[in-house]
């Protein structure tokens, strides 16, 4: 414990730029307190106030440009490989979405802020089609709000913050299985979540080739695409003849859905979360039939499956989405 308080107290600057950088790719490194702890440390002799400040904004900047170049290459589909990692999968994809589409470059600011949402947004910015020069500069800002947010902080606690340090050091080996017993705890709570969302999404799924062939026997399922208009909009494929409804409408329109017919929701989250909850809610409504699509709108696709476009519905043409493939 010594050694890290030494650590932090002569290369603190350093250790705030290495902590932020791993957490901007993805990494569960607890930055924002080794920034307050930088802060409070600023007044007992440690760090510079404006080194931690300015390698903070770069070590937010080079994390995030990491993932936005990803989402401008490959799309929502990085959303998908993040979010897996979310304790909330679907609401991981929803609110990274509604956040762009919302607030546009200023949401990267509020997405610091925002647990689980915090890395999703760079890439969502870039499958968004944001330039790099209003990423570059929104991202700045919002590393440097973060930055002056949390050094801040421990500027006004910078006393509390020395009297624990000084309490660890004494403590030694006790604090050390202490923290070590808190990071182990943590990680079963998120492991808990995890568990607990998997088993409420575990419902049966309709395989791709049954859907076809429901459709090809003229049995005319009703196919939902249950994706937010945002994420529609960064990604207009759709399975021919589908509906979009989202989570939202899919509770208020439940009673006037059919319930003698095939419902078939899907999505492009993992493990068809969005659409796994949309099929639980109609279940609840007495809509027996309601099953999600097993892979989703990729997996429909991975068989070379036809697909129409949302673009089409609204009037515009068909153009290359986020995946670099034709939406018709």
């Amino acid at each position: 414990m010594n050694a890290l308080i030494d650590l932090l107290l002569h290369h603190g600057a350093l250790v705030v730029f290495v902590a932020t950088l791993l957490a901007r790719v993805g990494a569960p490194v607890p930055a924002a307190p080794l920034m307050v702890v930088a802060g409070g440390l600023t007044l007992a002799g440690g760090p510079s106030a404006a080194m931690a400040f300015g390698l903070g904004v770069v070590a937010n900047v080079l994390g995030d440009a990491a993932w936005f170049w990803a989402g401008r290459a490959h799309g929502p589909r990085v959303l998908g490989v993040l979010c897996r990692w979310s304790l909330s999968p679907d609401s991981c994809v929803r609110q990274s979405e509604s956040l762009i589409a919302r607030w546009g470059g200023s949401s990267l600011v509020a997405a610091k802020f925002v647990p689980g949402v915090s890395v999703v947004a760079a890439p969502m910015a870039g499958a968004a089609g944001m330039s790099v020069a209003r990423f570059v500069a929104y991202d700045a800002l919002a590393g440097a709000v973060w930055s002056a947010a949390f050094l801040g902080l421990g500027f006004v606690f910078s006393d509390q913050i020395q009297e624990l340090l000084a309490m660890l050091a004494h403590a030694g080996a006790v604090a050390l299985v202490a923290l070590v017993l808190a990071v182990v705890g943590f990680v079963a709570w998120r492991w808990w979540r995890r568990r607990r969302f998997a088993r409420a999404a575990a419902l049966p799924r309709i395989a791709a080739d049954d859907l076809q062939a429901l459709l090809e026997r003229g049995e005319a399922p009703l196919i939902i695409d249950v994706r937010s208009a945002a994420a529609a909009e960064l990604d207009p494929r759709r399975l021919p003849g589908a509906r979009r409804l989202d989570l939202q409408e899919i509770g208020r329109e439940a009673a006037q859905l059919p319930a003698d017919r095939e419902i078939v929701l899907y999505c492009n989250c993992p493990n068809e979360a969005t659409a796994a909850l949309a099929a639980k809610l109609l279940l609840q409504q007495g809509r027996t039939r309601a099953r999600p699509l097993a892979g989703g709108l990729d997996g429909w696709q991975a068989g070379g499956r036809a697909l129409a476009s949302h673009r089409e519905d609204a009037g515009a043409p068909a153009r290359p989405g986020p995946l670099g493939r034709s939406r018709a």
